[in-house]
């Protein structure tokens, strides 16, 4: 499995972004409720656990005094909800960027009350696409060292394959 692609997130955003503009523009109205604030609130802290899981799993990983060692399983477990929170995170970022961009070209004032909402979630997502990243990056395991002994390395060179 490989790292995540700043690409395809960037790809994710941009339509993300396009639809979110579309259907904002055709179904926005004064009569609607405000913008809530829980998704917003749900994503910061998103990001903040993850960013912590990423500090966590990296000291684990490299073996910090003062560390247990970290279960492969678990660490197979992070890459995964890594993976999966930068796609939703990039999606809300291009949802709430769509968002956001038509709530300021707008004049109203239920489109000026939903711009903290909007930049806010923005932000959210942001720092949860950079916190997913930092996790999945942080699941890595450190290249050996090359002066440390293979047991495979040793069989291969008494084999004359080298």
């Amino acid at each position: 499995m490989g790292l995540t692609r700043v690409s395809t997130l960037v790809v994710a955003a941009l339509g993300a972004a396009a639809v979110a503009w579309l259907l904002i523009s055709t179904f926005y109205y004064d009569g609607l409720p405000p913008l809530p604030w829980l998704p917003v609130v749900t994503l910061a802290g998103l990001a903040v656990l993850e960013a912590y899981a990423a500090v966590n799993t990296r000291g684990r990983i490299d073996r910090r005094p003062g560390r247990e060692p970290v279960n492969p399983l678990v660490v197979a477990r992070f890459v995964v909800l890594a993976k999966a929170s930068a796609l939703v995170g990039a999606i809300f970022v291009g949802a709430y960027a769509g968002l956001a961009g038509w709530l300021f070209v707008q004049a109203t004032r239920a489109a000026a009350d939903d711009r903290p909402a909007a930049l806010a979630g923005l932000l959210a997502a942001a720092a949860l696409v950079v916190a997913a990243l930092w996790l999945e990056r942080s699941c890595r395991v450190p290249d050996r060292p090359d002066d440390e002994d293979d047991p495979d390395d040793d069989w291969q060179t008494r084999r004359g394959r080298r």
